[in-house]
């Protein structure tokens, strides 16, 4: 999903709220991908812990706000229902909370298209390899066998952490140049070039 800019809008709004240090665009989007907690202490490492909850609380309310206008990428929808179709397993592995997550998936009404997934409020968060080796453990599918699709370099480095090939796609939060220093096995620059690569290679 373009979630982005309505995840950086919210961090920044939550802290002019609280009359915090307002991080930059590029910090703000740095964040995306981690769960909340890690996520609020890097955007905003003046936090004191004790107003962590505050700050939680404020983006929660700003998110939630602009969570309405949140879209799929162009073609998402169709590459999701025809990947499931030709039999692979497909699986969620994010930064949000499972309310979160079920939110969204409710919204969309993709629920039926994945198998499984892990939040960041049931292991460890991301780069941390937990999710996807507990996904591929509960799938029964070898590290080789797997493929993660990321945006950030969190995605990247829990990839590799994980000993798990991935593909990098520089149209979501981190650009193209901090998403090829991980090194993936391709870099998909539009959502429209996504679905053909698949079909090609996975």
């Amino acid at each position: 999903m373009d979630s982005a800019p309505a995840i950086v809008a919210s961090i920044q709004l939550s802290c002019q709220d609280l009359g915090l240090p307002v991080p930059t665009r590029e910090r703000a989007a740095h964040v995306i991908g981690l769960g909340l907690k890690d996520a609020l202490s890097y955007a905003v490492p003046e936090l004191p812990p004790s107003d962590y909850g505050k700050l939680a609380e404020r983006y929660k309310y700003h998110f939630m706000a602009h969570d309405p206008d949140i879209e799929l990428f162009p073609g998402v929808r169709e590459m999701l229902i025809a990947l499931k179709e030709r039999g692979h397993i497909l699986a969620v592995a994010t930064g949000k909370s499972r309310a979160g997550l079920n939110r969204v998936l409710e919204a969309t009404q993709l629920k039926q298209c994945f198998d499984s997934s892990r939040c960041a409020d049931e292991t460890h968060s991301k780069p941390h390899p937990a999710m996807l080796q507990e996904l591929m453990q509960e799938l029964m599918v070898a590290p080789e066998a797997t493929l993660m699709i990321g945006d950030t370099g969190h995605d990247l480095q829990m990839a590799l952490s994980a000993g798990v090939p991935a593909l990098a796609v520089s149209y979501g939060a981190h650009p193209r140049d901090s998403l090829t220093g991980f090194n993936p096995i391709a870099c998909i620059d539009t959502p429209q070039e996504l679905r053909p690569w698949l079909e090609k290679y996975a």
